[in-house]
């Protein structure tokens, strides 16, 4: 898989902030998801990469736990970095697991990946995989609220619609997805259909959320065919649907095989961005996709955790844990 950031493209892309996102390799956990592995461990050791490389080019990049870090980090010209775990099959089954990870600073938890898991379905990956739960399972609603009460960050990228829509409904923060794109633009299971688009908003029976746009050629575009212009196409298109306040970028670099010609590594950023001006979008709309917009939803989610500090832990644990 080719390399997409480092200091200097960082810095020629006139980047302020980003997710460092934590993924281990989601496989078959058997019908009962009770498949022994090593993916707390691997977690565990990817979190502690992570800070470590902050610690050490300090000079660029500044741990974010809270908006006030975020804000912090861009008032002294550093990289705000936050760190987010790409997949609830990274729990161990856990919400223990998922406290500690929220401990040690993770800001946001991927329901799912490209499996299903014990609290929820996925999308899979290029066809959809047949569903365990119907969308969230009992302890995937006590994920949720506990996400909530922790002020993380719930992330809806490659859930199942159903998981979506479920969450959506449920959750008393605002949602993200960290890096999906738009289904009407590109049919891909991995990008949100316009109908969950609508369920996003400020308004009455609306849930404030972001989603943040993907940059992987697949998910953009058929083959050969992914461009700028085809990125900010998916943009426009969110924009419209759900709105301009509910739209940003989520270009997962590092994290895909291909690119779109004119996006090929996290330097070119100012090229969607000259893209859209080009196309009517105004200083304050940018500025919001850029980082606005989440800066809201996660002010949001931070809100909501104040609101709920007085409830305990949730102690819900997976019933068919055969160690109980």
């Amino acid at each position: 898989m080719p390399a997409h950031v480092d200091i200097p493209r960082i810095r020629k892309g006139r980047v302020g902030g980003f997710f460092w996102s934590v993924y281990v390799g989601c496989k078959d956990d058997g019908p009962d998801f009770l498949v022994p592995t090593n993916r707390v461990r691997d977690t565990l050791e990817q979190i502690d990469v992570a800070k470590l490389l902050i610690q050490q080019y300090s000079d660029t990049f500044l741990l974010a736990t809270s908006t006030v870090d975020i804000k912090e980090a861009l008032r002294v010209g550093k990289v705000a970095s936050l760190i987010g775990v790409e997949g609830g099959h990274q729990l161990g089954n856990s919400l223990a697991v998922l406290r500690q990870y929220q401990a040690l600073g993770a800001r946001y938890l991927t329901l799912t990946h490209s499996c299903n898991n014990v609290f929820a379905d996925s999308a899979g990956i290029s066809t959809p995989v047949p569903p365990t739960h119907g969308g969230l399972s009992k302890l995937g609603e006590d994920l949720v609220l506990e996400l909530n009460r922790l002020g993380m960050l719930v992330d809806l990228s490659h859930t199942s619609d159903e998981t979506a829509v479920q969450a959506l409904q449920l959750s008393r923060a605002p949602v993200i997805w960290s890096h999906s794109s738009a289904r009407e633009v590109h049919n891909h299971p991995r990008n949100v259909p316009d109908y969950i688009l609508e369920m996003v908003g400020i308004g009455k029976g609306e849930k404030d959320g972001v989603i943040m746009v993907n940059f992987s050629s697949g998910f953009v575009a058929n083959p050969g065919n992914a461009s700028v212009a085809v990125v900010a196409d998916h943009v426009e298109h969110i924009g419209r649907v759900a709105g301009r306040k509910h739209v940003g970028i989520g270009s997962d670099y590092d994290g895909i095989s291909s690119t779109p010609v004119g996006l090929e590594d996290i330097s070119t950023y100012p090229a969607l961005f000259a893209e859209l001006l080009r196309r009517g979008w105004t200083r304050s709309e940018l500025i919001g996709l850029a980082s606005g917009n989440l800066l809201r939803v996660f002010e949001g989610a931070e809100a909501v955790a104040r609101q709920l500090s007085h409830l305990p832990p949730s102690m819900a644990r997976y019933q068919n844990r055969t160690d109980l």
